[in-house]
Parts: structure tokens; sequence; C-alpha cells
């Protein structure tokens, strides 16, 4: 078992609301108590509903944000409190895609200008050389060497996002946070990107965070998924296993709502609706988050929020799983 890359323990990302006139100071805890690892050359992938905390854990890794508590590793050095040199010389290492390729790019600046600002930021490669190594990325995204003085308006929005891949790997990272990088695209394209990031982490050896809606995406890129909800992970396993059998009622409910291409199996599937009221991340009561939708809530998931534990090789955090950390098996959870 290879060490982690990354590691994030028992991570809160607070932002605290002003209050006014009649009103008090007020706090939305997006991410809350999150704790994952990421293992050199893996792709880990993080899925959940609009909302739910996904960017705001991967904006804190690549320290746009700073977490409210809890520590961010990589490589075992705490970068939660870095500054200055040594938070540029980390961005250098971590690196971040965006979901939108139509706003992540300065429309002002050429193609040239815009992969080769972190060479220049950072300065890295001699000047004479940047302008070569601006082509090689180009080419290694599928894009062509005359592209280069051309403006992001130009193109469209799959070769945008091949774009901004080429400007994130222009510090030779070795992990990249994908935040939502398909989401803007046409099916099509989606596709084209996905494999694009697979044959790049299989030259380069890169680690992803890829966070995405679409859960057959990310069964396909992902080694290990997190399933979120409220700030909180739920549920985290390997793809495979989490897909073909999935623990925590929230999963259950979002893999049930997964399209499948074959009607029969289609009509014959048990479509599992999620109803109940839909909690609010300003300053949430002390339960477990999904209690108001759980099919399956009892009155302690009103009382507390349940640890996570390992069940069947997996971490999940439900009451279900509480007496004696019982295997899946011995559950009734269908």
């Amino acid at each position: 078992m290879t060490e982690p890359i990354l590691q994030v323990d028992n991570c809160h990302v607070w932002f605290d609301i002003k209050g006014g006139l009649f009103t008090k100071k007020q706090t939305v805890k997006a991410v809350n108590g999150v704790s994952l690892q990421v293992r050199a050359g893996e792709t880990f992938g993080l899925v959940g509903e609009s909302g739910c905390g996904k960017s705001t854990l991967g904006r804190a890794i690549v320290k746009l944000y700073r977490p409210t508590s809890g520590t961010i590793r990589y490589k075992r050095q705490d970068i939660t409190a870095l500054k200055g040199e040594q938070a540029q010389e980390y961005r250098k290492h971590v690196q971040m895609i965006f979901q939108d390729p139509y706003a992540s790019l300065d429309p002002r600046m050429t193609v040239s200008e815009i992969i080769r600002e972190p060479m220049d930021i950072h300065d890295l490669y001699p000047r004479r050389e940047r302008e070569a190594r601006v082509v090689e990325l180009l080419q290694t995204v599928g894009l062509k060497p005359d592209h280069i003085r051309r403006y992001p308006h130009e193109f469209s929005g799959g070769q945008r996002q091949r774009i901004g891949i080429a400007r994130t790997l222009a510090l030779d990272p070795e992990f990249i946070v994908c935040d939502e990088p398909i989401s803007a695209l046409d099916v099509s394209i989606q596709a084209q990107v996905i494999n694009l990031l697979e044959d790049i982490q299989k030259k380069l050896g890169i680690s992803y965070l890829f966070i995405a809606h679409d859960l057959s995406m990310v069964k396909h890129i992902s080694d290990h998924i997190g399933v979120m909800y409220l700030g909180h992970l739920v549920e985290i396993g390997p793809s495979r296993e989490l897909y073909r059998h999935p623990l925590h009622p929230y999963t259950q409910g979002l893999l049930s709502a997964v399209p499948i291409p074959d009607p029969k199996r289609a009509r014959e599937r048990h479509r599992i609706v999620l109803d109940g009221e839909i909690p609010t991340p300003i300053d949430p009561k002390p339960c477990c988050p999904f209690a108001t939708r759980c099919p399956k809530a009892m009155e302690k998931c009103f009382c507390a929020v349940p640890p996570s534990i390992q069940v069947d090789g997996r971490q999940v955090a439900c009451f279900l799983y509480q007496e004696g950390g019982r295997a899946a098996s011995e559950i009734n959870i269908k």
C-alpha cells in the first residue's frame, strides 16, 4: 500500500454571515469535518449534490480558501498555515482545473500568454524556452501549435477546457484538483476530455481529486470514491465496490437515479425517491445531516452526528452500522 500523497484530517471550512439590525451573526458550515486520503498516481472521485461542499473542499486543498480548523497534509507537510514563498512553492505541485472554461480564461490574453503566465510567475524554464514549452503543452492536450496566437473566444468549450488543462500542466504538478471539468461541455466532448486526463495520468503519474455530478463518469475514472452530503463525507470506498453495493442510504438514492441505457432493466430497477426537508448548511443542527430525508432514519439520527466507521473495507457514517460495526450483509439496507 503506497503512502498518501494528500491527507485531509477533520477539515472544516466555515463562512461567517454578518448579522443585520434585526438578525444575528450566522455561519455557513460548507465543509464540516471531512477526512480523506489520495494516494500517488490514483484518482479520488468526489460526488454529491450541488452545494454539498465539494468545490469548497477542493479550493481549500489548493489554498484558495483557508480551513477554519483541521489539517491538510501534502507529502506529510501540513500546508494549512503556509504563507508567502512556501505557499507559492506548494502551488507549483498542486494545481486546479476549473469548472467553467468560459470564465476561467482571461479573454484579453492569447493562448500563449495564458499558458505561459504560470511559468512567468514561478520563473520556471529559461525565458527563451517558455514558448517552446507552450507549444509542447498544446500538443499534449490535442491542440495545434498555430493556436498559440489566438484568443479564447475563437475556441469551442471543449478546446477552451483543453487550454485550461494545458495551463494547469505548465508547472509540472503532481496533484490536480479537477473541479467538475466536464460539466459545462457537450456529452460528446466529455469523453474526449476524460480520456485526455487519463492519458496524462498514465504518462506523468499525476494524482487527481475528481469532483463531479456525473456518477457514471466518476465510476469510470476513479479508483476510490467519496460521497458528500451537506459538508460531510457519508461514505468512502473503492469505486467498483461502492457502485455494486452502496451502504449509506444517500449513496443508494444517488445511484438509483443514474440512467440505465437498457429500458427493460430501467423498468425493473427500484427507484429511491428522497423526500423530506432539505436542511440548510447555515448553523446546522447537531444531528445526522441526512436524517430529514432518510427513509431509514431512527430517533438517534436526530440527536447526534454518526461517526465514520469501517464496514466491509469501507468507511460509512450511518447509525445503521454502528452496533459493533456489523457487516452490510447482516443488515437489510435495500
